[in-house]
């Protein structure tokens, strides 16, 4: 019987090893399929976004989180999530909007705080859109931390007067430039960070979207459609889409609809003046 034992323990132990190795192979595959062939800087689209006949007070958009948040992939300024957003909010409010973008591209949820420290004393936001996560899961931060940091930063959001959407963590299992088992595991762990994300989000005042459960299904049925040339990132569409599952929670929000859990801050009045 000890005999056994010995011999299950080591097939096990030989089996964990095998298997670590066996990802860490599939992950430079990976990394190796995917890329950089977009860079590091998504483009500038921070401007105020207007239809014809819209005036009155800006709306102030502020968009915060990773690459997605910043809109790498999108071959023009006006496909990016943040330009799609406030598109979608002019059309519904027939205001203008002036986007400001913070996300940066690489970006773990701990890069948050930075971020909202960089904004201008003065400045506060109508409404702010975070989308953060799949660095995290890349790099293997352990959900519980990474959702506290996100929690501190919607915190520090709602502080000043700024209604928080947060869209949490997209499904890295739509990847198919990741090979399996990886993007199993890799499935898993962005919906366990994305769950963890929802309840810490809603603790800290945000609306939520779960973005695996709005746009996922989409991006793994359609993948040559939803994914830019690398692979990983939205293509135009699907920023579109993505822009598509935010935008009622987003308008939710200015207009201080009571659901899902607090109040926040209505639609701003059109004759305040703008920030400058």
């Amino acid at each position: 019987m000890a005999l056994a034992a010995a011999s299950s323990v080591a097939v096990l132990g030989a089996t964990a090893v095998a298997l670590r190795t066996l990802i860490s192979r599939q992950a430079a595959i990976a990394r190796r399929r995917i890329g950089k062939p977009l860079g590091e800087q998504a483009l500038d689209a921070d401007r105020v976004w207007r239809r014809k006949k819209h005036d009155g007070r800006p709306v102030e958009l502020l968009v915060l989180g990773d690459s997605i948040a910043a809109g790498l992939g999108a071959g023009h300024r006006r496909d990016t999530l943040g330009a799609r957003l406030a598109k979608g909010i002019a059309r519904a409010a027939a205001r203008p909007v002036r986007l400001r973008t913070a996300a940066v591209v690489g970006s773990e949820t701990s890069a948050l705080a930075a971020q909202i420290a960089a904004l201008p004393p003065d400045y506060r936001a109508d409404v702010a859109v975070v989308v953060v996560g799949g660095n995290d899961v890349t790099h293997r931060v352990p959900p519980v931390r990474a959702a506290a940091q996100l929690e501190q930063a919607v915190g520090a959001l709602t502080a000043r007067g700024t209604a928080v959407v947060v869209g949490t963590c997209p499904d890295l299992g739509t990847l198919r430039a990741v090979p399996q088992p990886l993007r199993t595991l890799a499935s898993r762990s962005s919906r366990q960070l994305a769950a963890a994300q929802a309840r810490a989000a809603e603790r800290a005042g945000a609306r939520v979207v779960g973005l695996a459960r709005a746009v996922g299904p989409v991006f793994a049925e359609r993948p040559d459609e939803m994914f830019s040339i690398d692979r990983f990132h939205p293509s135009a569409l699907g920023y579109r889409r993505t822009a598509e599952a935010l935008l009622p929670a987003v308008l939710g929000a200015l207009r201080g609809d009571a659901e899902p859990s607090r109040s926040v801050s209505p639609l701003p009045p059109a004759d305040v003046p703008a920030n400058p």
